[in-house]
C-alpha cells in the first residue's frame, strides 16, 4: 500500500499508467466488452465496475487538454431501446477531476476497431450496458 494511491488501483494498472504517453488511449470495458480479443494488454478489474475504476484512475491520470475529444463512450446500436443512464454518472465523476470535457460518441464496431490500438484494456465485472469508455492520456 501507499499513501495517496486508491488501493483499487493494482500494480500492474498503476505501471500501465505509467507506461502510457501523452494521446495514449486506455478503454475501461464493461463486463461485456471483447477485452482478450481486441487487445494483448488486458488488465482484470473483476468485482468492480467502471465508475469507481474511473474515479481512482482520474485521481492520477490527467486527460489530453489537446484533443476535442479527450473522452469517448460506445454510442448505442440504433434501435437498441437500452438508456445507459451510467453516462450521467461518468460525467458526474470526471466533472471532479476535469473541467469542460467534451466526449465523443463511438459506433460499436468502431469502438472495437479503436480498442485494438489502445494502450490497454481494463476489464472490470460492470453490469450496465454500454458502459465501456475510452481514455486520452494527457500531460502533467
Amino acid at each position: 500500500m501507499l499513501k495517496g494511491i486508491p488501493s483499487i488501483l493494482s500494480p500492474e494498472l498503476l505501471k500501465i499508467l505509467m507506461e502510457m504517453g501523452h494521446g495514449d488511449e486506455i478503454i475501461i470495458a464493461d463486463g461485456n466488452f471483447p477485452a482478450n480479443t481486441n487487445s494483448k494488454r488486458v488488465i482484470r478489474c473483476d468485482g468492480h465496475g467502471v465508475s469507481e475504476i474511473l474515479d481512482a484512475i482520474l485521481q492520477l491520470l490527467p486527460l489530453d487538454p489537446y484533443s476535442e475529444f479527450p473522452v469517448a463512450l460506445m454510442e448505442v446500436v440504433p434501435g437498441d431501446k437500452v438508456v445507459p443512464v451510467i453516462w450521467e454518472t461518468y460525467k458526474e465523476v470526471i466533472a471532479k477531476y476535469e473541467k469542460d470535457i467534451k466526449i465523443e460518441m463511438v459506433e460499436r464496431f468502431a469502438f472495437y476497431e479503436r480498442s485494438k490500438t489502445s494502450y490497454a484494456i481494463i476489464s472490470t465485472s460492470e453490469k450496465a450496458l454500454y458502459g465501456n469508455i475510452i481514455l486520452k492520456k494527457g500531460v502533467v
